[in-house]
């Protein structure tokens, strides 16, 4: 060979090189230009028909995109397939959906620690969560923070769930003998999600995405998510849940004065949110409708299609027929059983009296999740309604005792409040304008003998028939708890509605309910 053939055979090697380097470089370059986007929920409550194009919606990206998913927690619990499932229906599908994170909801406490864990790790769900921990020892019981890889970015999620649960599903949180046992740490969550943001920002992650389950107002006073935004720094994002907003992109200052983006999508899959990440770094959110998708995973479809079919045995038996819906929203989306007197909250502390003799009844409205509308009623639409695994009880209670109860569970009004008293036996006027016990007044109990409301006697005994929730479990802002049970464990509270429809009332709604009867006058 030539010296000048051997010089232009090494050349062209050296251009082929070159060009191959080049073409490398630019792939990795156009992996880094591609966008990150996050599809995200909260607060699904077992509506498991949107899982299908939540995914679906989330592959149709994936060519232009570095796509993840997320959830910000209450799936386990809400709706039928969590009722009648000990929340495993759910699991069976979330398990399909492969998200990159997931946080825990208060409403999954609901069946309890064990059951919890149980289904975590049945899904191999990926859950993060900071504050949950075991009373003595603060272990952990999920990673508090989860890294992931977006093509050369990196993104940190750190989960944090409302203290609210250790008020509203307390009987997860302590034993039988009133012994607590587990702890969200309230007073530590600020520092506890500084560090681990400080920690994670060590390693050199690109961006910090909380995965919260605070909510954007508290009827008690916890921590909001704005009000932990305002006391850190370094995170990016806030994907929000609990209190059921519509936030499509919110920008909250954090301690450094810097904007952080908080987003949340309503509640029970109305929306599906997005977060987007460009190469550049510019951070933004929206809210998708579910009902503008049309693209579903059909794998994801299968497993929801299959589920459906378990529980059709289950849901479909005919309970009744009703000319009137049972109401628990306005028009505009308020929840008016957490609120003021609803059609369906009578229906349900009606259904109380009626199994138990008890003379006076209520139910937390926070309780009573959903509204059945005019015709033929299925077991499933009432366990959709009373979707929780809470057993009626019968206590003994002094007047006295009733109006602490009824200036507790009202204090918050005209706001919504889940522990918000639906009634029966009695009655009573809330002035909504006053301040303190004076809005409480003119409480009255029905008279079976003398067929009226006759003034309620501060110093006698009552029978009260609530749930057990009420009594010992959370509910009630705990003024319950201390009262001596008469009757426990009689039967579910919606199992006890079903037969109070199909027995006490025939199988048929009676016009009595097609209104309010003036139970709880506002003022």
């Amino acid at each position: 060979m030539s010296l000048s053939l051997f010089r232009v055979t090494k050349m062209n090697l050296c251009i082929v090189l070159i060009l191959a380097c080049l073409n490398l470089l630019s792939s990795c370059i156009g992996k880094d230009e591609k966008t990150i986007v996050i599809i995200y929920e909260n607060d699904v409550h077992c509506n498991i028909d949107g899982y299908a194009k939540m995914k679906g919606y989330a592959q149709s990206l994936s060519d232009t995109a570095w796509v993840g998913m997320a959830c910000s927690g209450d799936f386990l619990h809400g709706g039928t397939a969590g009722a009648i499932s000990n929340g495993k229906y759910v699991v069976d599908i979330m398990k399909e959906m492969h998200y990159d994170v997931v946080g825990l909801g208060n409403h999954e406490f609901d069946f309890k620690v064990d059951q919890l864990l149980n289904l975590v790790e049945y899904g191999k769900l990926p859950v993060v969560n900071i504050n949950f921990r075991t009373i003595g020892n603060d272990s952990l019981f999920f990673a508090p923070y989860a890294i992931k890889e977006y093509g050369r970015r990196s993104v940190a999620f750190v989960g944090v769930v409302t203290p609210e649960a250790m008020l509203s599903e307390a009987y997860a949180f302590y034993d039988k003998e009133g012994v607590q046992l587990y702890t969200l740490c309230e007073d530590r969550i600020v520092s506890m999600v500084q560090g681990t943001v400080d920690k994670v920002r060590e390693q050199g992650v690109d961006y910090v995405v909380l995965i919260s389950h605070l909510g954007e107002a508290s009827a008690k006073d916890f921590l909001t998510s704005h009000e932990l935004i305002e006391q850190t720094h370094g995170i990016d994002v806030v994907l929000d849940a609990h209190t059921h907003s519509r936030v499509p992109c919110a920008r909250v200052m954090n301690a450094e004065g810097e904007v952080v983006i908080v987003s949340q999508t309503g509640n029970r899959f109305k929306n599906i949110g997005k977060l987007v990440i460009t190469s550049e770094g510019r951070i933004s959110t929206e809210l998708i409708p579910l009902d503008s998708i049309i693209v579903e995973d059909e794998r994801i479809k299968v497993v929801t299609d299959s589920v459906k079919h378990e529980m059709e045995g289950v849901i479909s038996k005919r309970v009744c027929q009703s000319d009137y819906t049972m109401m628990i929203h306005s028009a505009e989306g308020k929840q008016l059983v957490r609120m003021c007197e609803t059609n369906a909250g009578n229906l349900v502390a009606d259904a109380f009296r009626y199994i138990t003799g008890a003379k006076l009844a209520l139910n937390n409205g926070g309780g009573i999740r959903a509204s059945i509308p005019a015709g033929d009623w299925t077991y499933g639409d009432v366990v959709n309604m009373l979707p929780y695994n809470n057993y009626l009880q019968v206590i003994s209670i002094k007047g006295s005792k009733l109006m602490e109860l009824l200036h507790a569970t009202t204090a918050n009004s005209p706001k919504e409040d889940g522990q918000f008293p639906q009634i029966s036996g009695f009655c009573f006027t809330l002035d909504t304008v006053s301040i303190g016990e004076d809005r409480v007044k003119d409480v009255k109990v029905w008279d079976e003998k003398k067929n009226r409301y006759m003034p309620l006697e501060l110093d006698k005994e009552y029978t009260l028939c609530t749930t057990d929730y009420c009594v010992s479990g959370g509910g009630m802002y705990n003024v319950l708890k201390h009262e001596t049970i008469i009757k426990d464990n009689i039967m579910l509270y919606n199992d006890a509605v079903v037969k109070y429809i199909t027995e006490g009332l025939g199988g048929v709604i009676p016009p009595k309910y097609s209104s309010l009867d003036g139970r709880i006058v506002m003022k």
